[in-house]
């Protein structure tokens, strides 16, 4: 029997009717049409389906939506502000990082949760190869990947330098 949750969703307020077995992956795409995480393995094996909560990167196709009640949830949608993309996605594309897309969206998601973390160094490969270690590509060997999360956290180093 469905019930009304309510859930902080990129920055919005939204009431929806669940059932209490729909996974937030499930209501985020098919309730709400949020359809930057992906349904790659539906068992929290792949990262397809990464979104933040409460900050930090998890796997939406293992969390209850009713359990997500009180947190805040950020998409990839809502990373950008208006049509400036957030500097992770936009570092995403500037190092050629997309390959076919399907992962994508659960990399910048796992980047963005690491960045957000720590910004007092400039991490290494291994540090940053570990932090989407939870996300599988098969287009690619990670470099640009890689890449792209070193060009967002020198940008981001370079930003707080100045300010």
């Amino acid at each position: 029997m469905k019930q009304i949750i309510h859930l902080d969703i990129n920055g919005e307020a939204q009431d929806i009717a669940v059932e209490p077995y729909h996974t937030l992956l499930q209501v985020l795409r098919d309730e709400l049409g949020l359809i930057g995480a992906k349904k790659g393995c539906d068992t929290g094996g792949c990262g397809c389906c990464t979104v933040l909560v409460n900050g930090k990167a998890v796997y939406s196709c293992m969390v209850f939506a009713m359990t997500a009640q009180g947190k805040t949830i950020t998409t990839v949608e809502g990373l950008a502000d208006g049509a400036t993309l957030d500097p992770v996605q936009q570092a995403f594309i500037e190092a050629g990082a997309v390959q076919c897309g399907y992962c994508t969206c659960g990399m910048i998601m796992s980047a963005k949760a690491y960045l957000s973390s720590d910004g007092s160094h400039l991490p290494g490969d291994l540090e940053m190869r570990q932090a989407i270690a939870g996300n599988l590509c098969r287009c690619t060997g990670y470099q640009k990947i890689v890449d792209a999360i070193r060009l967002a956290a020198s940008r981001r180093m370079e930003t707080s330098a100045k300010g």
